[in-house]
Protein backbone atom coordinates (compact mmCIF):
# COMPACT_ATOMS: atom_id res chain seq x y z
CA UNK A 1 0.00 0.00 0.00
CA UNK A 2 2.80 2.31 0.68
CA UNK A 3 4.03 1.88 -2.88
CA UNK A 4 0.61 2.71 -4.31
CA UNK A 5 0.39 5.74 -2.07
CA UNK A 6 3.82 6.96 -3.18
CA UNK A 7 3.13 6.44 -6.86
CA UNK A 8 -0.37 7.97 -6.79
CA UNK A 9 0.60 11.65 -6.42
CA UNK A 10 2.91 11.51 -9.40
CA UNK A 11 0.10 10.47 -11.75
CA UNK A 12 -2.52 12.81 -10.39
CA UNK A 13 -2.99 16.22 -11.99
CA UNK A 14 -2.45 18.91 -9.47
CA UNK A 15 -5.58 21.06 -9.98
CA UNK A 16 -5.53 22.90 -6.69
CA UNK A 17 -2.72 25.25 -7.75
CA UNK A 18 -4.02 25.54 -11.33
CA UNK A 19 -7.17 27.51 -10.43
CA UNK A 20 -9.74 28.28 -13.24
CA UNK A 21 -10.28 32.00 -14.01
CA UNK A 22 -13.14 33.65 -12.12
CA UNK A 23 -14.16 36.16 -14.82
CA UNK A 24 -13.39 37.38 -18.32
CA UNK A 25 -10.56 39.66 -17.28
CA UNK A 26 -8.64 36.86 -15.50
CA UNK A 27 -9.29 34.54 -18.44
CA UNK A 28 -8.05 37.19 -20.93
CA UNK A 29 -4.94 37.73 -18.82
CA UNK A 30 -4.15 34.01 -18.95
CA UNK A 31 -4.88 33.96 -22.70
CA UNK A 32 -2.38 36.77 -23.17
CA UNK A 33 0.35 34.51 -21.78
CA UNK A 34 -0.13 31.87 -24.49
CA UNK A 35 2.93 31.02 -26.60
CA UNK A 36 1.63 31.79 -30.12
CA UNK A 37 -0.79 34.30 -31.59
CA UNK A 38 -3.12 31.52 -32.73
CA UNK A 39 -3.27 30.05 -29.20
CA UNK A 40 -3.95 33.52 -27.75
CA UNK A 41 -6.78 34.09 -30.22
CA UNK A 42 -8.29 30.69 -29.49
CA UNK A 43 -8.00 31.17 -25.72
CA UNK A 44 -9.60 34.63 -25.92
CA UNK A 45 -12.49 33.19 -27.96
CA UNK A 46 -12.99 30.61 -25.19
CA UNK A 47 -13.04 33.42 -22.64
CA UNK A 48 -15.76 35.20 -24.62
CA UNK A 49 -17.80 31.99 -24.70
CA UNK A 50 -17.44 31.33 -20.95
CA UNK A 51 -18.05 34.83 -19.58
CA UNK A 52 -20.77 37.19 -20.81
CA UNK A 53 -20.15 39.94 -18.26
CA UNK A 54 -17.22 42.31 -17.92
CA UNK A 55 -15.74 43.63 -14.70
CA UNK A 56 -16.61 47.24 -13.85
CA UNK A 57 -13.87 49.53 -12.46
CA UNK A 58 -15.77 50.22 -9.22
CA UNK A 59 -16.69 46.58 -8.64
CA UNK A 60 -19.47 44.37 -9.93
CA UNK A 61 -20.12 43.29 -13.50
CA UNK A 62 -21.89 44.64 -16.55
CA UNK A 63 -23.45 42.80 -19.46
CA UNK A 64 -23.60 44.51 -22.86
CA UNK A 65 -26.52 43.49 -25.08
CA UNK A 66 -25.55 44.43 -28.62
CA UNK A 67 -29.10 43.87 -29.89
CA UNK A 68 -30.35 46.72 -27.73
CA UNK A 69 -27.06 48.65 -27.72
CA UNK A 70 -27.41 48.81 -23.95
CA UNK A 71 -25.57 47.58 -20.83
CA UNK A 72 -27.11 45.87 -17.80
CA UNK A 73 -25.60 45.56 -14.32
CA UNK A 74 -25.32 41.91 -13.24
CA UNK A 75 -24.19 40.25 -9.99
CA UNK A 76 -21.50 37.94 -11.36
CA UNK A 77 -19.44 37.29 -14.49
CA UNK A 78 -22.49 35.67 -16.14
CA UNK A 79 -26.15 36.72 -15.81
CA UNK A 80 -28.29 34.64 -13.45
CA UNK A 81 -31.53 33.15 -14.86
CA UNK A 82 -33.52 36.01 -13.28
CA UNK A 83 -31.17 38.59 -14.77
CA UNK A 84 -31.39 36.88 -18.17
CA UNK A 85 -35.23 36.94 -17.97
CA UNK A 86 -35.09 40.67 -17.17
CA UNK A 87 -32.74 41.31 -20.13
CA UNK A 88 -35.07 39.33 -22.40
CA UNK A 89 -38.10 41.30 -21.18
CA UNK A 90 -36.27 44.55 -21.84
CA UNK A 91 -35.44 43.31 -25.33
CA UNK A 92 -39.13 42.53 -26.00
CA UNK A 93 -40.03 46.08 -24.88
CA UNK A 94 -37.25 47.46 -27.05
CA UNK A 95 -38.65 45.61 -30.10
CA UNK A 96 -42.16 46.92 -29.38
CA UNK A 97 -40.86 50.52 -29.17
CA UNK A 98 -38.98 50.01 -32.44
CA UNK A 99 -42.11 48.63 -34.12
CA UNK A 100 -44.22 51.57 -32.95
CA UNK A 101 -41.55 54.03 -34.00
CA UNK A 102 -41.40 52.46 -37.46
CA UNK A 103 -45.20 52.64 -37.81
CA UNK A 104 -45.24 56.32 -36.79
CA UNK A 105 -42.37 57.11 -39.17
CA UNK A 106 -44.10 55.31 -42.05
CA UNK A 107 -47.35 57.14 -41.35
CA UNK A 108 -45.59 60.50 -41.22
CA UNK A 109 -43.73 59.77 -44.47
CA UNK A 110 -46.98 58.78 -46.20
CA UNK A 111 -48.71 61.91 -44.94
CA UNK A 112 -45.83 64.10 -46.09
CA UNK A 113 -45.85 62.38 -49.48
CA UNK A 114 -49.56 63.10 -49.85
CA UNK A 115 -48.99 66.75 -48.97
CA UNK A 116 -46.23 67.05 -51.55
CA UNK A 117 -48.19 65.45 -54.40
CA UNK A 118 -49.09 68.06 -56.99
CA UNK A 119 -52.74 68.93 -57.07
CA UNK A 120 -54.50 68.30 -60.40
CA UNK A 121 -54.23 71.39 -62.52
CA UNK A 122 -57.19 72.48 -64.58
CA UNK A 123 -56.53 73.85 -68.01
CA UNK A 124 -59.34 76.30 -67.50
CA UNK A 125 -58.47 78.95 -65.02
CA UNK A 126 -61.37 80.55 -63.25
CA UNK A 127 -61.81 84.04 -64.57
CA UNK A 128 -63.51 86.80 -62.78
CA UNK A 129 -66.60 87.82 -64.59
CA UNK A 130 -66.81 91.49 -65.34
CA UNK A 131 -70.37 92.76 -65.41
CA UNK A 132 -71.45 94.32 -68.65
CA UNK A 133 -72.34 97.99 -68.43
CA UNK A 134 -76.03 98.68 -68.20
CA UNK A 135 -77.72 100.71 -70.88
CA UNK A 136 -78.64 104.23 -69.90
CA UNK A 137 -82.15 104.51 -68.59
CA UNK A 138 -82.98 107.22 -71.14
CA UNK A 139 -82.09 104.84 -74.03
CA UNK A 140 -84.11 102.02 -72.50
CA UNK A 141 -87.16 104.22 -72.20
CA UNK A 142 -86.72 105.45 -75.78
CA UNK A 143 -86.36 101.89 -77.13
CA UNK A 144 -89.43 100.72 -75.23
CA UNK A 145 -91.44 103.67 -76.49
CA UNK A 146 -90.37 102.96 -80.08
CA UNK A 147 -91.25 99.29 -79.76
CA UNK A 148 -94.64 100.13 -78.24
CA UNK A 149 -95.48 102.60 -81.01
CA UNK A 150 -94.58 100.02 -83.69
CA UNK A 151 -96.69 97.35 -82.09
CA UNK A 152 -99.62 99.74 -81.72
CA UNK A 153 -99.56 100.46 -85.45
CA UNK A 154 -99.65 96.76 -86.36
CA UNK A 155 -103.09 95.31 -86.28
CA UNK A 156 -102.12 91.77 -87.26
CA UNK A 157 -98.88 90.06 -86.44
CA UNK A 158 -96.77 90.32 -89.53
CA UNK A 159 -93.09 90.13 -90.36
CA UNK A 160 -92.85 93.86 -90.84
CA UNK A 161 -94.27 94.49 -87.37
CA UNK A 162 -92.20 91.84 -85.65
CA UNK A 163 -88.95 92.56 -87.47
CA UNK A 164 -87.72 95.38 -85.19
CA UNK A 165 -88.33 93.27 -82.08
CA UNK A 166 -86.57 90.27 -83.63
CA UNK A 167 -83.63 92.42 -84.71
CA UNK A 168 -83.36 93.92 -81.22
CA UNK A 169 -83.39 90.43 -79.64
CA UNK A 170 -80.64 89.22 -81.99
CA UNK A 171 -78.49 92.28 -81.22
CA UNK A 172 -78.94 91.72 -77.46
CA UNK A 173 -77.94 88.07 -77.88
CA UNK A 174 -74.80 89.06 -79.84
CA UNK A 175 -73.82 91.52 -77.11
CA UNK A 176 -74.21 88.90 -74.41
CA UNK A 177 -72.25 86.22 -76.28
CA UNK A 178 -69.49 88.24 -77.88
CA UNK A 179 -69.41 91.39 -75.81
CA UNK A 180 -70.20 94.90 -76.87
CA UNK A 181 -68.65 95.69 -80.23
CA UNK A 182 -68.62 98.96 -82.04
CA UNK A 183 -69.97 98.82 -85.56
CA UNK A 184 -67.34 99.41 -88.23
CA UNK A 185 -68.67 101.84 -90.79
CA UNK A 186 -66.80 102.71 -93.89
CA UNK A 187 -64.14 100.01 -93.57
CA UNK A 188 -63.53 97.86 -96.58
CA UNK A 189 -61.76 94.53 -96.36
Amino acid sequence: MAVVFVLQPSRAVAGWWNRAPADFEECAELAGKAATQQERTSALADCNAKFAGRRKPGGGYTYYDFLQDRSFDIAGPNPTPEEQRYIDQQYALYLERQRRSNIVAAFAAKQQEQEQEPQPVSLRTPTERVPLPQARPSKLIANQAANNSRTRDCVKPSLSCEWPRLSETINDLKKRLFGATTPTKGKKS
